[in-house]
């Protein structure tokens, strides 16, 4: 008991702000959840609706390696109140134009994209002050911390959306977004101080453009995190890829419905929640590259087959756990690593050049998973004979197009992991 007295003591300010902010999260998840289904179900396209994603990461990655010099200049308090607020501004313009019958998919896209610009501000701000809250003994306990609320975020989005959908309408998911939104702005405000950082004074006098490269060039001289950055990059692409695609899929086949991508969504995130547990609990491994490189191979050799060759819900629940699971590890691991090697006074900008280089891969990712579902998989197998081992195999119209992509990201991932696992200074970070 006074262990857990202690460690409360000595977190209570990251506790509250991970709290609340865990909190908006669910809030903003379910809304971007039931705007996705809203998408598809006005439009019927994998593509169209995987836009939704792409004008959020777009500017993002854009801005972002010029966000982390502005974000290690800048109040982080400050800095989160605003872009917070901001976001809460577009939410209620989807409220408005929902209420009076005028929303468009096209206002969606606008208002992502100003989102996203925002986020790329936000993130590295948010990042930085987890590091100033947390003593750096706990590093590995407040990423499994974080893993924890995400992963029950992911649980708890799907479910309590479907109901609400179900039961009510999506302006209800909208206004409780809002109320979360509420809480999480009033706790940063006055209940959570953020030390400041300490900033030589080359770092006070640099411009932005200095800055920025000042986080590339830490990254060109530090290789193995450069590749780590690298190699997440590549499964990024495959990931958006396979989250571009699983709407199409689990919407359109017979075995499909709301209910199925909600359940199937939920049990990915149960898989998190129990992988984050754990990860909470155990001591640090000994080799945390070899976990993170392990985790990424399980989840790569799993999920997109049981996807692929899956005709049920129970089967793409077995594929969802078996693909998540490890997902936790590899993240608290990774987060250590950078918090680690990465000097405090620099982590905003590194922060930001890694969200440039790894987080790229996605708005492309999500284009050609949509376009390879509505125009390449789905066409090739309409074109396909009734005794075609592709109609055996994955069925017929557009969620068969999709659960044959799958098969393709299975081995594309897989290779992306075993050629990673052989690259030396990534396991040169380990010394």
């Amino acid at each position: 008991m006074n262990k857990i007295k202690k460690l409360i003591y000595e977190l209570h300010s990251f506790i509250i702000l991970w709290l609340t902010q865990s909190f908006s999260t669910l809030g903003s998840s379910m809304t971007n959840f039931a705007l996705i289904i809203w998408s598809y179900q006005q439009q019927g396209s994998a593509l169209k609706t995987s836009m939704l994603s792409i004008c959020s990461y777009a500017p993002y990655v854009i801005i972002s390696i010029f966000a982390g010099a502005l974000s290690d200049k800048w109040n982080k308090k400050a800095t989160m109140l605003v872009c917070d607020s901001f976001a809460a501004v577009c939410t209620v313009s989807v409220l408005i134009l929902l209420l009076f019958g005028k929303l468009q998919i096209w206002h969606l896209y606008c208002l992502n994209a100003l989102n996203g610009l925002m986020n790329s501000i936000q993130q590295p701000s948010a990042d930085v002050t987890i590091s100033l809250l947390t003593p750096k003994k706990h590093y590995q306990k407040a990423s499994g911390m974080r893993a924890f609320s995400n992963s029950l975020v992911n649980v708890m989005t799907p479910v309590i959306s479907t109901a609400l959908l179900a039961l009510s309408n999506i302006q209800t998911i909208i206004a409780f977004d809002l109320f979360t939104f509420g809480i999480a702005f009033l706790s940063l405000l006055f209940f959570v101080k953020i030390p400041k950082v300490i900033s030589t004074e080359n770092a006070k006098a640099e411009s932005v453009l200095e800055s920025a490269k000042s986080g590339i060039r830490y990254l060109r001289h530090n290789r193995g995190i450069l590749d780590l950055i690298l190699f997440l990059a590549a499964i990024n692409f495959t990931a958006s890829v396979f989250e571009a695609a699983l709407p199409a899929m689990v919407l359109s086949k017979s075995s499909g419905s709301e209910s199925a991508l909600g359940i199937v969504n939920a049990v990915s995130g149960l898989a998190m929640v129990g992988g984050s547990i754990l990860v909470s609990l155990i001591p640090s491994p000994k080799s945390r590259v070899r976990i993170i490189c392990n985790s990424l191979l399980l989840a790569m050799s799993t999920e997109n087959f049981f996807l692929a060759f899956g005709k049920s819900v129970p089967v793409w629940c077995i594929g969802a756990f078996l693909g998540w699971i490890a997902i936790p590890f590899m993240n608290a691991n990774m987060d250590v690593l950078f918090r680690n090697h990465i000097p405090l006074n620099m982590q905003g900008r590194v922060y930001s050049a890694r969200n440039t280089l790894q987080f790229f891969t996605i708005p492309i990712g999500y284009f050609m998973g949509g376009f390879l579902v509505d125009k390449v998989f789905e066409p090739f197998m309409a074109s396909q004979s009734a005794a075609s081992i592709f109609i055996t195999l994955f069925g017929q119209g557009k969620g068969a197009g999709a659960a044959f992509l799958f098969l393709w990201l299975g081995f594309i991932g897989l290779i992306t992991c075993l050629i990673f696992r052989k690259d030396p200074h990534i396991w040169r970070l380990e010394k």
